[in-house]
């Protein structure tokens, strides 16, 4: 197939994404930004559903998808029909990677499991994603991330307290999760198939994703037969390791160790603390936490954020403001490693999207684009896997393929 000029390591690597929302998607623009040539292949009665996904829009276009689907060319399909599979089909003869997050059960429905097409596709990675996995009791079960974020464990230990309500991580956590732990199995599955040939399927899900997240949390309840509950901002093992107000915010103070707990004592002045037996060394400052917040905080009240952060640096404690995300957005770190990067729409115009957060000194890879328009880069997409023009009319005029112009 031709592709734009593209920079990565997985510059060759072809993926066709069968995929919405978020968790194969995040799969998708992973393997895009680090190179591969990603294929979106959405449903032509409204496309992916993340295109509804409004307010915020810009120029009509869901801000949701934009995000999670720059780099990638798009090209809707009716995968109901049998010339839309054949398409589909022709699309997979010259790919190296399928994902799929459909419910359990759909891509068998419509005779594309992966039984089927291993046969037709030996090489071809089968990348599927679902909330609770192929195999197991809740296999046939729908998956969202509020579910898995709820029975993976990961709302018990989220939140201010004990005895507070339930509550979930604020981002996506087990979509994005999933989504990058896909992306790793791929190319575990890639450097299979380097050596031997070989296919195969790559299965993982949300609640998989969750669990993953837990690694602290499971340590200690194995360790000792209790669940350990939501904490706030503080540290499981460490402390003092969480957030305190100042006298115009908030800030981070990693002192997780007895080196940086002593340079915390001298920042503050407060050394007299070092010789209280409650907080001699981190076995006591965590049996005591509660206590050594309360004596903490008051120092930290006494000056603003920027103060602290200059001393906290000066005596070498790790510490950072809380900030909100466009704040983030606009930090002269995350644009130094274009976090923040632009890119042109066809409809949206210049606009600003996230970057690649995996960094390569030989082969750097980058956002190679906006999101695609719905059915955008059909006709081109067609002519590249052997369609002629009256071929591609014919598809389009029977309601096979869509095509959308910007």
């Amino acid at each position: 197939m031709g592709t734009p000029s593209r920079s990565g390591p997985l510059v060759g690597l072809r993926v066709v994404e069968l995929a919405h929302i978020m968790a194969g998607p995040v799969c998708g623009l992973m393997l895009g930004d680090m190179g591969a040539e990603v294929i979106k292949v959405e449903k032509i009665d409204g496309g992916d559903d993340t295109r509804r996904s409004v307010p915020p829009a810009i120029d009509g276009e869901s801000a949701a998808y934009m995000m999670m689907n720059r780099g990638k060319r798009g090209i809707s399909l009716d995968l109901k029909s049998d010339d839309g599979k054949a398409v589909l089909r022709r699309l997979l003869a010259d790919a190296d990677v399928l994902i799929e997050n459909y419910r359990a059960g759909t891509m068998e429905r419509l005779g594309l499991g992966y039984d089927v097409l291993e046969a037709e596709f030996p090489a071809l990675i089968y990348c599927s994603l679902s909330g609770f996995g192929r195999s197991g009791p809740y296999a046939e079960r729908a998956g969202f991330d509020l579910v898995a974020q709820g029975m993976s464990g990961l709302m018990s230990i989220t939140g201010e307290g004990p005895g507070r309500p339930p509550m979930k991580c604020g981002p996506p956590v087990t979509d994005i999760t999933a989504g990058m732990l896909a992306a790793m199995g791929v190319l575990a599955a890639y450097v299979h198939r380097l050596k031997t040939g070989q296919g195969q399927v790559v299965d993982t899900s949300l609640f998989e994703a969750g669990i993953t997240l837990t690694y602290w949390q499971s340590a200690i309840a194995m360790a000792t037969g209790v669940a350990p509950g939501p904490m706030g901002s503080a540290h499981p093992l460490n402390a003092p390791y969480e957030a305190f107000e100042t006298a115009d915010g908030w800030i981070t103070i990693g002192a997780a160790n007895q080196t940086n707990w002593l340079r915390l004592l001298a920042v503050l002045g407060a050394e007299d603390l070092a010789i209280d037996p409650r907080f001699a060394a981190n076995r006591d400052r965590m049996e005591n936490r509660a206590a050594l917040a309360e004596a903490l905080a008051p120092h930290f009240r006494r000056a603003p954020s920027a103060d602290w952060l200059a001393r906290l640096e000066a005596g070498g404690v790790p510490a950072g403001p809380v900030l909100d995300v466009r704040a983030m957005q606009a930090d002269p770190q995350a644009r130094a490693r274009e976090m923040v990067v632009a890119v042109d729409h066809a409809r949206a115009g210049r606009m600003e999207t996230l970057g690649l957060p995996v960094k390569f000194s030989q082969t750097p890879g980058r956002v190679h684009g906006p999101a695609p328009l719905l059915g955008e880069h059909s006709r081109a997409i067609l002519t590249e896997v052997g369609y002629d023009a009256a071929q591609i009319d014919d598809l389009i005029a029977r309601g096979i393929v869509g095509e959308t112009t910007a």
